[in-house]
């Protein structure tokens, strides 16, 4: 049984991406109402696994996250990407004719809102999660409301599915990232293995720095697949970068990481994985 914690509750997004990674089986949620709490969560027990989402195809990045992810000091031990579609639900016996009121996390509205404009008839309100929404519906017997989430939600709550695919970009996936304590990384991942890399590192202030490191990686033929710039706090001008690589020889990407590293301010691996 692998206990793991997610941002959001049964039938969110985040639950099916877990169920996915492992395979479907043997699974127990440790749900949590912010990406905050999931932290705190694997901090308090070192056992425990988490899956956070980190980007998604339209939203862009989830920059809080990265910052969370640095500070948990937690090790990337793989991914899920997760194809995003959207559903419309609300009571059995209700339809469209008595909703007023649609229910959904605020990433959720915004990836729907080709479908919200063209029913101008229904308030729009945001929740802290997808599947949430439609549980309080159950729960509540919230007349007049329909919820935005996952379709395995109204099987999950007893809600009547009013529409499928409702997203406006059919192309939409979300990439979510597992995490372990460093001490169990090992056993969760074989890292000579691995084809893919999640490092972060500040730079010195000083002209055409991070174009030297990109040429240290293009010389070692790592490929970049990611590179994400977030202000340090308290120093003005400066950035961590944030940087995703892949790669087919795990021994020449340790030699381009040995060296970038001279280059580079506070370099750390946050993990090495598997593509999925």
């Amino acid at each position: 049984m692998v206990r793991i914690a997610i941002q959001g509750i049964r039938g969110s997004f985040h639950d099916i991406a877990a169920h996915r990674y492992f395979g479907g089986g043997g699974v127990e949620l440790v749900c949590c109402d912010t990406f905050e709490e999931l932290f705190a969560a694997m901090r308090q027990d070192s056992s425990l696994l988490g899956l956070a989402a980190i980007e998604n195809t339209i939203a862009g990045s989830l920059l809080h996250n990265y910052e969370l992810l640095l500070h948990s000091g937690s090790t990337i031990v793989g991914e899920q990407r997760l194809h995003i579609e959207h559903s419309v639900m609300c009571l059995p016996d209700e339809g469209w004719e008595d909703i007023r009121e649609v229910n959904s996390h605020p990433v959720a509205l915004q990836q729907c809102r080709a479908f919200l404009a063209g029913h101008p008839g229904m308030k729009v309100v945001e929740t802290v999660d997808t599947a949430g929404a439609a549980a309080d519906i159950a729960r509540l017997q919230l007349r007049g409301h329909a919820a935005i989430c996952h379709a395995d939600a109204a099987r999950l709550y007893g809600l009547r599915v009013l529409e499928n695919a409702i997203e406006d970009n059919k192309h939409n996936f979300t990439r979510f990232l597992v995490l372990a304590d460093p001490q169990r990384a090992d056993a969760l991942r074989d890292a000579g293995s691995s084809d893919k890399a999640s490092i972060v590192f500040s730079l010195p202030h000083s002209a055409g720095s991070l174009s030297q490191v990109l040429s240290i990686f293009s010389f070692y033929q790592i490929n970049l697949t990611k590179i994400q710039s977030l202000p340090i706090i308290g120093r003005e001008w400066e950035y961590l970068f944030y940087v995703d690589v892949t790669y087919d020889d795990y021994r020449r990407y340790r030699q381009s990481i040995e060296a970038v590293r001279p280059l580079t301010r506070e370099l750390r691996i946050l993990g090495e994985y598997r593509t999925n």
